[in-house]
Formats: C-alpha cells, sequence, structure tokens
C-alpha cells in the first residue's frame, strides 16, 4: 500500500487535490515555469519541466480491537469522508492477538506491540494516543498537522492502542505522544473523537466556520 499519492498538474491550470493553490508567473523558472504562493494549509511543488508534481501528506487511524460499535460507525465514517478532502485518509482495524483473553496484561501489550511496530514502515510519523502524552488545543493540532505536511511527512499513522495501552517498544517508536484529555473515554468513543478532532484542525487550516474559537 503506497503511503502518499502524487499529482502531476500541468502548468496551465492550478491543481485539484482537495485544496487550491495560487500559482503565479516567475521567471527563476524561465518562460516555462510558475512560482508556487505558499501559504497556510499547501504545500510546495517539484517543478519539473512545467510540471508540477504534488506529494500529498496521507493520514492513517490505526485502532485495536474490533469494528466500530454501530451507534458510532455513522459518526466515524462522517467526519473521515469530511477529513478526505483535504488529505487522502483510511481506518486500520488491528485484529487482538490470538488467545488474548488467556494472556496477561504485559503480555498482551507485547505481542500487540510487536505487531504494529510489524506493520510500520521506517518513514511513518507515528502519532500515539496516550494518556501520558502533551494535550494540544484545536489551534495548536491545526499547526501541528501542517507542520508535519511543510515537513514533507508522506504518512502520519494515529494510533489507538488496546484496552491496557501499548508497550514500551511502541511508546519509543512514537514520534509524538498526544493526550486527548485528562478524561478517561471508552475505547471505541475515542476514534470518533479522534476523527471529529482531526477534521477540525484541518478546517481551521482553511480558516472555514467549522470551528469556533
Amino acid at each position: 500500500m503506497p503511503a502518499f499519492q502524487s499529482t502531476l498538474v500541468r502548468r496551465t491550470g492550478p491543481p485539484k487535490i482537495g485544496f487550491v493553490a495560487q500559482l503565479n508567473r516567475a521567471s527563476d523558472y524561465g518562460s516555462e515555469g510558475y512560482r508556487f504562493e505558499s501559504y497556510r494549509g499547501h504545500h510546495k511543488p517539484f517543478i519539473l519541466k512545467g510540471f508540477f508534481i504534488f506529494y500529498t501528506m496521507k493520514l492513517q487511524f490505526w485502532s485495536v480491537g474490533k469494528n466500530h460499535e454501530p451507534y458510532l460507525k455513522e459518526g466515524i465514517e462522517l467526519f473521515t469522508k469530511r477529513i478526505s478532502n483535504y488529505y487522502p485518509v483510511e481506518w486500520n482495524i488491528l485484529p487482538m492477538p490470538k488467545h488474548a483473553a488467556t494472556l496477561s496484561e504485559m503480555d498482551l501489550k507485547k505481542k500487540e506491540g510487536e505487531m504494529i511496530t510489524g506493520f510500520l514502515q521506517k518513514e511513518d510519523y507515528l502519532v500515539l494516543l496516550d494518556e501520558s502524552g502533551k494535550q494540544l488545543s484545536s489551534e495548536a493540532l491545526a499547526d501541528f498537522i501542517q507542520l508535519r505536511a511543510n515537513e514533507s511527512i508522506k504518512l502520519i499513522v494515529f494510533l489507538i492502542g488496546g484496552a491496557y495501552g501499548v508497550s514500551e517498544a511502541v511508546k519509543k517508536r512514537a514520534n509524538y505522544q498526544w493526550s486527548l484529555s485528562k478524561l478517561v473515554f471508552p475505547h471505541q468513543l475515542v476514534r470518533l473523537i479522534l476523527a471529529e478532532q482531526i477534521y477540525r484542525a484541518c478546517s481551521i487550516n482553511r480558516n472555514e466556520k467549522y470551528h469556533h474559537s
């Protein structure tokens, strides 16, 4: 599965990849080139012989456990679809290890950790949702996502661990640990909150009306 997608855009028109870019003539690139006006929410393109190649950051939500509960599924799918207007996005529900009920808490976290680290690629940017992580405002989350895009990160993985959390190996692998709240939420409800907050952050970066500060 590719970690990113590219869009090749002819110089005669703006790119069509879920956001609006502003292109201006620039003698720096010769008569066939344009200058890309970079502003909040957008990427700088690679320019090659009058073409613009855009590498779009991709988002994935990983969660250990069962499929979405019916009473949450509609909301999760709604916000995930809205996020897709900004970034390619998908959910990956990771199965519980075999014989999970017979495993101790430590062994279960170890098994889940081995599965998670096995699925991750070296270049993936892992955001671990953990109660000991850093809390962010909606505006700070928007900035966080935009900074990762500016750094040309190909894939951000937002990970919701198992019922007992994650192993130390996963915590060490995480590029960032994020705490949604000091409150405790049901495991599956976190999925809905995560999807809504990422959508909110994307809408902030686009200066849309969804968020009211």
